[in-house]
């Protein structure tokens, strides 16, 4: 049972960005699909780039009038910035501040700079959140099929009054109000997409995959059936929890799968285990993280590189490229 209001399309109207135009900053993977998402909703929309990249082409292609940054962010009545987070404070003092005109509303996909105060907009304009739960790729696909994926909304300044308005206005735009929309605050989906990511969704996943590997290698068994048995079937599980819950899950395997993962994975997974994710936790909540993270941008990401390299490295990805070919997934 849900706790938190969910929005759903009878609860949101597209007039409230009727005569309005959206102006999407970036061309990635959320913008592309943002972009389009709303234009075939019905929306006036154009989007922003640094002149003369693929991006600019693609998103001529595409059919969009397509303008540099600062004029996009002019033209534009709603800014949706969807360019990466440490990319985002040096575009919106270059490009985006001094085209805030008084009403306007900028949008985020995340919350990460304004809850750390990277970025600090001026009193006289809304400042929302509308962030789709999946990659652009997959908001793009499911409004295809008629549906869209789960989205929060959030509203950090509501100088209009009509914030919350035009933050379901987008959602709805976007198909997301077709699944499901919750109400959030930007506090709470930046730390708590934060602490996912880093202890359970890539930290955790990584690191639990690499450990169940190197013991089954360590063990004596090929490291091939070790690559199937720790992270090629990971995949199907999360597949089967994606759509059935834990539940579903457990009921779709073997009895000796059940009783082996119920009575052994708390072993493995233990208090210790948990103690450390409420360490991380705070580490986030103290913003501890988002200093460390904002430093190693701006020294030009060393660290970064040399762990990505690192990774790049492990006896499990170089086996998992072999098995990945031979699957077709890989070329």
């Amino acid at each position: 049972m849900l706790t938190t209001k969910v929005y759903l399309d009878r609860d949101a109207t597209l007039k409230t960005l009727e005569g309005k135009t959206i102006a999407v900053i970036g061309y990635g993977s959320q913008g592309s699909a943002q972009a389009q998402n709303m234009r075939d909703s019905g929306l006036n929309v154009i989007v922003g780039l640094r002149p003369g990249g693929n991006s600019w082409r693609r998103a001529e292609k595409d059919g969009f009038k397509v303008y540099p940054i600062p004029k996009a962010a002019e033209i534009g009545d709603v800014i949706l910035l969807l360019i990466p987070d440490m990319v985002q404070p040096e575009v919106y003092r270059e490009s985006i501040e001094e085209n805030l005109y008084e009403g306007k509303t900028l949008d985020f996909a995340h919350g990460f700079n304004i809850h750390f105060k990277q970025i600090n907009p001026p009193e006289n304009v809304d400042v929302i959140m509308v962030a789709p739960k999946g990659p652009g790729i997959r908001v793009r696909e499911t409004y295809l099929e008629g549906f869209g994926v789960p989205a929060l909304i959030a509203v950090h300044q509501d100088y209009t009054g009509r914030a919350k308005e035009t933050a379901l206005a987008i959602a709805k735009a976007l198909g997301c109000t077709r699944a499901g929309v919750l109400e959030t605050t930007f506090k709470d989906e930046t730390e708590s997409d934060l602490i996912g990511e880093q202890t359970v969704l890539v930290g955790g996943l990584i690191e639990l995959i690499k450990c169940g590997f190197e013991v089954l290698v360590e063990a004596g068994y090929p490291p091939e059936l070790a690559y199937f048995e720790a992270c090629n079937e990971a995949k199907l599980i999360m597949d089967l929890i994606y759509r059935r819950g834990f539940t579903g899950m457990l009921k779709a395997i073997s009895d000796t799968a059940k009783y082996g993962g119920l009575t052994v994975g708390p072993k493995i997974i233990d208090e210790h285990v948990k103690e450390n994710m409420r360490k991380a936790a705070k580490e986030v909540q103290s913003g501890r993280f988002a200093e460390e993270w904002i430093r190693e941008h701006k020294s030009g990401e060393k660290r970064l590189k040399e762990l990505m390299k690192a990774t790049e490295n492990l006896e499990i990805e170089k086996v998992g490229r072999a098995i990945r070919r031979m699957a077709g997934l890989e070329k």
